[in-house]
């Protein structure tokens, strides 16, 4: 500056320009910020602005968690319920119960806030005299027996006392792919105080090789699972089903089929 003072040759616009210039440059930092600083100084300058003073110092990393889009999460499928009105779907009476012939309100089968629970009939009443079965299981009661020797006579319609059932006397036979005896349905016992649209189409299918049935789906409460269990013998009385001798064939080489 003094040197610049001393050239008397200079004119004083063009003094006043250097030693402006001189002065600039002795005012810069001795390094320039680089591109990202400043975006950062901007970007931290606007957020200063908009967010909290007390915010806390993770709120931007909570921010874009926010923002970003969930982890999809595998969703296991879930069964329907195999029963209307979400009714315990396993097999209830598959064990001798420690209390015999409880009240409807007690059982664990019947709703006790339906005020229809509680104009049944009690189960000590009701069962006096009927045939028992050999396990025991279930309710002890052995109803078709009951049914063939006239203990019971169901009412056929709710509003008419004369009216008779449609009686189907018709066996089904299903032949098992393992060792077990052959399974006989008879149509008889159960059309005697059943109409055949509880059964069909909506449990059973009415058409041959149309309903696969197996023991997992019955101890589920699925085809005869739906009553067995439930309001009829348990599935754990396997003889009551599986009834009939397989067909050996002539040689003894196994099964002759049906």
């Amino acid at each position: 500056m003094k040197r610049l003072s001393n050239m008397k040759n200079y004119c004083p616009g063009t003094r006043l320009m250097l030693c402006s210039l001189l002065a600039a440059l002795m005012a810069a930092p001795l390094c320039s910020a680089t591109a990202a600083e400043p975006a950062k100084s901007k970007a931290t300058k606007s957020k200063s602005k908009t967010a909290p003073a007390d915010a806390p110092a993770d709120a931007p990393a909570a921010a874009v968690a926010a923002t970003s889009p969930p982890v999809q999460q595998y969703q296991y499928p879930t069964r329907p319920p195999a029963i209307a009105g979400g009714a315990n779907p396993f097999n209830r009476l598959l064990k001798v119960t420690k209390v015999p012939h409880q009240a409807a309100s007690e059982d664990d089968i019947h709703d006790p806030t339906n005020e229809g629970t509680m104009l049944l009939q009690p189960p000590q009443e009701a069962y006096e005299g009927l045939p028992q079965t050999e396990t025991g299981l279930g309710n002890g009661v052995n109803w078709v027996k009951a049914l063939d020797d006239g203990n019971l006579k169901p009412r056929w319609e709710r509003t008419d006392p004369s009216a008779e059932p449609m009686v189907m006397d018709m066996n089904i036979v299903r032949v098992p792919k393992s060792s077990m005896p052959d399974v006989v349905f008879p149509h008889r016992q159960h059309t005697l105080w059943l109409a055949c649209s509880n059964c069909h189409p909506d449990i059973f299918i009415p058409r041959k090789g149309a309903n696969q049935i197996n023991m997992a789906a019955i101890i589920l409460g699925q085809k005869c699972g739906v009553c067995h269990g439930k309001v009829s013998f348990p599935v754990s009385e396997c003889k009551r089903c599986h009834s009939q001798p397989k067909k050996v064939a002539v040689n003894g080489g196994g099964p002759a089929g049906p």
